[in-house]
């Protein structure tokens, strides 16, 4: 299981990150912002995940990265705030933790790139039919397919 939650979370970031990238002023370092459901304890070995993966690519937090860290303790109320708070420090990108907070960024902004760490798993829930798929999911599944959309 952790495996394939690295596999997604690198490869999303790989994917995203060259645009982040080529869009910063020189001497600027690119900010991320992490936007968790749950505990950053519970959540630590998937933050270390996505450290150890950005460090291959050759990304160190403090070098050429900052990573604002939020998270929601499990209360899904404070997300909206949350997210509010990592537009106004103006983010270069999103990662989220859990399908609450990727619905809640997809919300918030239109022109941040969102990238879903972890999320449920909404492809296997799509293709048992329609009554096993929430409107919100199908968005979710729509939106990921689609390059240049959040």
């Amino acid at each position: 299981m952790q495996r394939r939650h690295f596999i997604t979370l690198v490869g999303g970031m790989a994917a995203a990150w060259p645009l982040v990238l080529y869009a910063q002023p020189l001497g600027r370092m690119a900010r991320i912002g992490f936007l968790g459901s749950a505990s950053a304890t519970g959540s630590a070995k998937s933050v270390e995940a996505l450290r150890t993966g950005l460090r291959d690519l050759g990304y160190v937090e403090g070098r050429n990265i900052v990573i604002e860290f939020r998270w929601a303790e499990g209360k899904y109320d404070r997300l909206s705030d949350l997210v509010a708070e990592l537009i106004r420090l103006n983010v270069d990108v999103i990662v989220t933790h859990g399908t609450p907070g990727t619905r809640t960024a997809k919300k918030a902004t239109s022109t941040i790139p969102i990238v879903m760490a972890i999320s449920g798993d909404v492809l296997s829930r799509v293709s048992r039919g329609p009554k096993q798929t929430s409107p919100d999911q199908l968005s979710l599944l729509r939106n990921s397919m689609r390059n240049g959309s959040n």
